[in-house]
């Protein structure tokens, strides 16, 4: 089988990349990863929040002030969670590209224009095959119009696009007003790839300490349905690559992903749980799909069932939504029954 795909003009040997994680921090690991079969390792992202302050100086400014607000600090990373910094993840680079032969994406992690130029210029110059820029911002300002918003992110492409001559990509959030006005702006500000889509981790409430916590949740396959359905809806449309990442766990939904239209797929989740040599299961269904279905190489699958090529396009679209509605078939008494929910 013949399962290279191309993203961002790079050749890879297949569409199976490790996105931004835990993992990614020792080079060992990602030795394993290209061992594994990955055919590009997307590296653990680095905060804007690093490039704007040196670490005591920035624990200092977020701590002050808040004997008053005690809840406000656990909004931001404890210092101590700052595994490397600035210069580190620079080396961390210069290793990685010494170690493996696969491709090294760089990962920066941020809401704002900021230091982001400066430090994408020098992840270029450390070796980093392309940049990942992964746009985290909740908005709560309620006088920031949407119009505002969006134009950041075109700012923040615009701003690194002009300093670095590697591909860059951007990871997107999936709460646009209108995600596909989103994508052709960004591809048309020059996006060599859009990674759709960046998951959102909300904080919990712990109720012994009264205190706000992060909370951590791997994702589940269900999530893939989201990003499979802009995956399909993108394909054909606009110039940048597609990676499809969230709720990617084994080979049948990389498959689903790149008959959407995804170039890669990213896996996360999946290796945390069961480990990096997982990646050779996930090869090996697909394979083994692609033989028992004829499909000599993976360009064949990708976009097949994209809605550019669906014979039913609307199935994208609001008609899926009534079917599935008009569809459901469960047991209401079961679901209203209050034994159901209380025993």
């Amino acid at each position: 089988m013949d399962l290279t795909t191309n993203y961002m003009g790079m050749t890879l040997r297949s569409p199976l990349v490790p996105s931004a994680s835990p993992l990614s921090e020792d080079v060992d690991n990602i030795k394993r990863m290209e061992d594994a079969g990955a055919a590009a390792v997307v590296m653990h992202s680095l905060f804007e929040e690093q490039l704007s302050h040196e670490r005591y100086e920035l624990h200092h400014h977020l701590t002050h002030g808040t004997e008053s607000y005690p809840e406000a600090v656990t909004y931001f990373p404890e210092p101590a969670n700052f595994r490397v910094g600035p210069e580190e993840y620079l080396n961390h680079i210069r290793k990685a590209k010494e170690k493996v032969g696969i491709p090294i994406i760089a990962s920066l992690n941020g809401s704002s224009v900021g230091g982001w130029t400066n430090f994408a210029r020098l992840i270029q110059q450390a070796g980093a095959s392309a940049l990942e820029l992964n746009i985290y911002y909740v908005p709560t300002e309620m006088d920031l119009t949407s119009t505002q918003l969006e134009q950041t992110y075109i700012d923040i492409l615009r701003a690194v696009k002009a300093v670095v001559t590697i591909p860059v990509a951007v990871k997107l959030s999936p709460y646009f007003t209108n995600t596909a006005n989103m994508a052709k702006r960004l591809d048309n500000a020059g996006a060599d790839a859009l990674v759709l889509f960046n998951r959102f981790y909300q904080p919990d409430i712990n109720l012994e300490t009264l205190e706000v916590q992060p909370n951590m949740i791997l994702s589940t396959p269900h999530a893939m349905r989201l990003p499979l359905r802009w995956l399909a809806i993108l394909y054909g449309r606009i110039n940048a690559s597609l990676a499809a990442t969230s709720g990617i766990h084994n080979g049948l939904d990389v498959l689903k992903m790149l008959m959407a239209g995804a170039d890669i797929t990213m896996l996360c989740s999946v290796l945390l749980r069961h480990g990096i040599n997982h990646m050779r299961v996930i090869e090996k269904q697909i394979s083994e799909w692609m033989e028992k279905h004829e499909y000599e190489s993976v360009r064949l699958l990708q976009g097949s069932m994209s809605q550019k090529s669906c014979p039913n396009p609307s199935d994208f679209e609001r008609a899926q939504y009534m079917r599935s509605l008009q569809s459901y078939k469960g047991d209401w008494e079961a679901v209203y029954e209050p034994s159901y929910y209380f025993g």
